[in-house]
C-alpha cells in the first residue's frame, strides 16, 4: 500500500529521525511500502520522514541500484564536488542547482540486518546524500542562498494554488 508523501512545510520534514534498533516485520513492511510509494511517485529516493515516519530508513532507485537502507550514514565524502539540479517529492515542482560531494561512502543495514558498504558517485551519490539529509531534517533548499530559497518557495506556493497540472512530470529525489 502506497503511503502519503508529506509536503513542505510539514514540520515532520524538519525533525531528526530515530535510529532503528531492531529490524522487525513492521520495519520490513515500511521498507516495502516506501519502495512502492517511491516508484508510484516517480522518485529516485524516499526517506521515512517524507511519509510521516521518524525512523532512519531510505529507499533508492537509481540506474542499477534499487534498495532500502536502514540507519544509513555517510562515512566518507570526496573533496571534489559536482553541481546538479535537484528536486524533491516533498516540494513538488521546485528544482535548484547546487554543489554536493561527487562521491560518498555509506554504511547501512539492509532489510535483513546485514551491514553493507556502498561507494557511489554521480546520481547515486547525489540521491544518497539527499535522502540521508531528510533523516536529519535537512531539505535541499537549505543549501541555497536566502534569496534563491525565498524565490523558489514563492514559486512553490504559486504551484500549490494552481494544482498538480502546473507541475512537471519528471522523476525527482
Amino acid at each position: 500500500m502506497a503511503l502519503r508523501i508529506r509536503k513542505y512545510p510539514d514540520p515532520i520534514l524538519r525533525r531528526r529521525a530515530q535510529e532503528i534498533s531492531a529490524i522487525d516485520d513492521e520495519i520490513k513492511r515500511l521498507a516495502d511500502q516506501m519502495i512502492e510509494t517511491m516508484v508510484l511517485a516517480k522518485g529516485y529516493g524516499l526517506a521515512a520522514p517524507q511519509v510521516g515516519v521518524l525512523k532512519r530508513i531510505i529507499t533508492i532507485d537509481v540506474e542499477d541500484d534499487f534498495y532500502a537502507l536502514i540507519n544509513p550514514e555517510i562515512i566518507k565524502k570526496s573533496d571534489e564536488t559536482e553541481v546538479w539540479v535537484e528536486g524533491c517529492l516533498s516540494i513538488p515542482g521546485i528544482e535548484a542547482e547546487f554543489p554536493r560531494p561527487a562521491k560518498v561512502t555509506v554504511r547501512a543495514l539492509d532489510p535483513d540486518g546485514k551491514e553493507i558498504l556502498l561507494e557511489r558517485d554521480g546520481l547515486a551519490a547525489r540521491v544518497l546524500q539527499h535522502e540521508i539529509d531528510h533523516l536529519d531534517g535537512v531539505l535541499f533548499i537549505d543549501y541555497l542562498s536566502q534569496t534563491k530559497r525565498l524565490m523558489l518557495l514563492k514559486e512553490y506556493e504559486r504551484l500549490k494554488k494552481e494544482g498538480p497540472k502546473a507541475r512537471k512530470d519528471t522523476k525527482v529525489f
